[in-house]
């Protein structure tokens, strides 16, 4: 039996610990923030079969250690457990929430949102020079790399501007493992207080936004008095913190990551910028490379499964090792650690796989594709301000990337 692995709440050797894991087995035993019990798959192959199997479930009642009252009253991981809404629902329920969500992410208005990323992507560039300290010094993960994706999500879902920064810094809290269980529960109690209050205003005054679309779903189907076709009030706000997490945490860590690795790598950047290579080679490369979500919970066997030889119990939570799963040697070959964004095979599963692949994966590659090329077409010289190996890591080993992204614009 493989030896189990305590999982770092601070995330200091994320990319040292997936590699470990990924060569000791395909499935591992590991222990979460108190001591829970769980397992981790990260290998590429497995992990892909495993998200995709029917067996596999990722809703809370299938949650052993949960049921059976194992799990802390306060417990930093209970958001990705206990929330109710599209990430935690399975079967009819699922569809239900994923097909009134779709209606946001549909390829016309992806694309329909281009110029107005365009816009915002040149309004934070032009007040870039703005933020840099007396040496010259900007911290590109601060003013530029969140207040794009921010404003992108909160446009879509209808968020005033005044909810904005305490969201992202709530999100921050929950998604850390190394916040305390009492400080990830308050904020995970604000963030639904201020969506309620966001729910509410929508209701007051309706607008062309995704939230005003799922509330008038859920009137529409109350008034007919029908059940099951609407969203429930927590399945409302619950579906909107998942759309505030992922819509902004993971592509503001892309854009980082994506600049530190060509920062790391100029001979790359110089294909890119010399036209020899895309943007959105850059872009699949480091989802691949260094993926934003490092290892996403949860997700319950609802029968005995075994993963290459590994018994993985029902009702086991696990976690899925997507940044482990980005560097396999047995996908990707020998050069699998090296940043490449001339590499032939570009699959990857930064985004999922299976019935949960994530929605907003074209909108996040848009952004990120707007957000680099408008940056080096304004600042081609930009360099890191700092040593790459000094960057303090994000702390928590669910999002990847680092805290502050300290660079000379040049």
């Amino acid at each position: 039996m493989t030896a189990v692995h305590r999982m770092d709440p601070t995330g200091a050797t994320l990319q040292e610990d997936a590699a470990a894991l990924r060569e000791s087995a395909a499935a591992c035993p590991v222990l979460l923030p108190g001591d829970v019990p769980a397992m981790i798959i990260s290998r590429y192959q497995e992990l892909r079969d495993f998200l995709a199997d029917p067996k596999v479930a990722k809703n809370a009642r299938h949650f052993a250690a949960f049921q059976e009252g194992r799990i802390p009253a306060q417990w930093q991981l209970n958001a990705f457990a206990l929330a109710n809404g599209m990430t935690t629902a399975d079967g009819d329920d699922h569809r239900r929430l994923r097909g009134l969500a779709t209606k946001a992410f549909t390829p016309r208005r992806v694309a329909a949102m281009r110029p107005w990323i365009e816009a915002l992507a040149a309004e934070l560039l032009a007040a870039l020079p703005g933020h840099a300290a007396a040496d010259g010094v900007v911290d590109l993960r601060r003013h530029f790399a969140y207040p794009l994706p921010m404003g992108v999500i909160c446009e879509l879902l209808g968020v005033d501007t005044t909810y904005r920064d305490r969201l992202h810094l709530l999100t921050h809290r929950l998604v850390s493992t190394s916040s305390t269980a009492a400080a990830a529960m308050a904020a995970q109690g604000e963030i639904h207080a201020i969506l309620g209050q966001v729910v509410t205003d929508r209701r007051k005054r309706p607008g062309d936004d995704l939230t005003s679309a799922l509330i008038a779903a859920r009137d529409d189907e109350a008034a007919r008095g029908g059940e099951g076709a609407g969203l429930s009030d927590s399945e409302l706000t619950g579906t909107l913190l998942l759309m505030i997490v992922a819509g902004h945490e993971t592509t503001l860590n892309l854009i980082t990551n994506a600049v530190r690795a060509l920062s790391g790598h100029p001979d790359q950047l110089a294909l890119v910028l010399a036209g020899d290579a895309s943007w959105d080679a850059v872009v699949e490369e480091t989802l691949r490379w260094d993926s934003p979500v490092a290892n996403f919970p949860f997700r319950y066997p609802t029968s005995d499964l075994v993963v290459d030889g590994t018994p993985v119990p029902r009702g086991t939570a696990v976690l899925a090792a997507y940044a482990a799963a980005g560097r396999d040697p047995r996908e990707y070959g020998p050069d699998a650690a090296r940043f490449d964004i001339t590499r032939a095979d570009t699959r990857h599963l930064a985004f999922g796989h299976g019935a949960h692949y994530c929605l907003g994966a074209p909108l996040a590659r848009l952004e990120a594709v707007i957000a680099l090329r408008a940056l080096y077409t304004a600042h081609p010289g930009l360099t890191l301000a700092v040593p790459d190996d000094t960057l303090e890591p994000l702390p928590g080993f669910i999002g990847n990337s680092v805290a502050a992204l300290p660079v000379r614009l040049g």
